[in-house]
């Protein structure tokens, strides 16, 4: 049963990131925005028993995980009490890390700063949020120590060696990287877009343009009559470009970002929704769309299946470039790795090496022609420590196959319990006005 109370108001607090492991709230709210909540409480404060606070105890005081606005709109508003939904004390950090960023997702802004310091791309990802075109562009110096430091220590603790594929990962992503506006495009996905252009409009590729080049200046660029501009254009500016060809008379068919599209789009162009992360030459990995006037003008957008389909395979290709494979090593089960044996500790597995049954070693002598050898070492074992270190492999499998299970099943109970909290909105008379003006429109037609 939830745990709903009246919580006097002098014994709660905005999240500042007082409960550890909890970063500060991630939210803020605009003054028009924030004078429309305050006015919507105070004409109807019952509603707040339909969306209650979300706050965990700490201390001697409540700390509020989701509705930190509406708590400050309480405030000045002097109410006393306010409708809660407690969380117990012991309530892991994890699951609230996951409140907070649930919790009022969609309402408000988010603080980008704080989230790209406090929190995961794939845990938000995980949790409904869709992320802007530039998230991880730029990674905190302290970041970087910091995980350089851990990934220092576990390979001196012989956990992982140099060629760990989450290492090399680390490696590439905090490499210098450059804003979207320098998108350059990887020329696989490039040829898959050309090409999709060139054969479903039937347009020569010789007529192509490619304005937006390091150092280009698409104003000023030579455009011959008849000529497409099929590029990536910078993000940034992308509302000026299309006014800039719109006026020129300029055709073109411009990669776009996903999560803008309509914004930038109008009446002069057409909108091609397919979101393919595409994943950059800078490192960037934007959800990508695209916007073009070759479509008939009176198309406003469509979906395009087998541009998806075209720029998906590209883009796979060009991440499985980018990404080879690193090399895999395996050993006999005579060899012991301290590795493997902290995923038995994961798992709750006993496993023991008796020292009179085992033997440090450091190569192994089918290594030696190939100059491979035991990152961290290792001990070679008995046939009954072997014995036992198949049995634990055994079980190992049997608990990891456990988890997955119940992650997907946790996974799909989470899934289903967000579609049945979800919010729906509906149309007012006003928009249903709308609706009838535009069929009608269309019956005449």
């Amino acid at each position: 049963m939830e745990n709903i109370q009246e919580i006097k108001i002098s014994k709660l607090e905005v999240n500042k990131g007082q409960v550890e492991g909890l970063p500060k709230n991630p939210r803020f709210i605009r003054d028009e925005r924030y004078k429309a909540l305050v006015k919507s409480i105070e004409d109807a404060p019952e509603m707040l028993k339909l969306r209650e606070l979300l706050v965990v105890e700490h201390g001697s005081k409540f700390v509020v995980i989701g509705g930190n606005m509406r708590l400050r709109a309480c405030k000045e508003l002097g109410m006393e009490t306010v409708p809660c939904k407690v969380l117990p004390a012991d309530t892991p950090v994890a699951k609230l890390r996951e409140y907070a960023i649930k919790d009022n997702n969609g309402f408000g802004e988010d603080d980008w700063d704080v989230l790209a310091n406090e929190w995961d791309a794939e845990e938000l990802q995980d949790w409904g949020m869709e992320l802007p075109m530039d998230w991880g562009v730029e990674s905190s110096e302290d970041e970087i120590e910091r995980k350089a430091r851990e990934f220092q220590e576990r390979m001196e603790a012989g956990e992982i060696d140099e060629d760990d594929e989450e290492y090399q990962e680390f490696l590439e992503k905090f490499k210098l990287k450059k804003t979207t506006d320098d998108c350059y495009t990887p020329a696989v996905v490039y040829e898959a877009v050309a090409n999709w252009v060139s054969e479903t409009y039937r347009i020569d590729r010789k007529h192509f343009e490619r304005p937006f080049y390091p150092g280009g200046d698409y104003q000023n660029a030579d455009y011959p009559k008849g000529c497409v501009v099929v590029d990536n254009p910078p993000f940034s500016i992308l509302a000026e470009i299309l006014q800039f060809y719109t006026k020129k008379g300029i055709k073109f068919f411009l990669f776009a970002p996903s999560l803008t599209l309509f914004s930038s789009s109008s009446s002069t162009c057409t909108a091609l929704p397919v979101g393919v992360a595409i994943t950059y030459e800078n490192g960037a990995n934007v959800a990508t769309s695209f916007l073009t006037n070759l479509e008939p003008k009176n198309i406003r957008l469509r979906s395009a299946p087998t541009l998806y389909a075209a720029v998906k395979a590209a883009n796979d290709e060009n991440l499985k470039e980018m990404h080879k494979e690193l090399p895999k090593y395996s050993y006999p089960d005579y060899i012991v790795m301290s590795t493997r044996v902290a995923q038995y500790s994961h798992y709750g597995i006993d496993f023991v090496v008796p020292v009179d049954e085992s033997q440090p070693i450091s190569q192994l002598d089918s290594q030696k022609p190939s100059g491979k050898a035991i990152y961290g070492k290792g001990y070679i074992v008995s046939e009954r420590v072997k014995a036992a270190k198949e049995k634990a492999e055994r079980e190992k499998a049997e608990r990891e196959k456990a988890e997955r299970e119940k992650a997907e099943r946790e996974k799909a109970e989470r899934e289903k319990a967000e579609r049945e909290k979800a919010e729906r909105w509906e149309l007012s008379q006003r928009e249903m006005e709308i609706v009838k003006s535009l069929s009608r429109g269309k019956d005449d037609g």
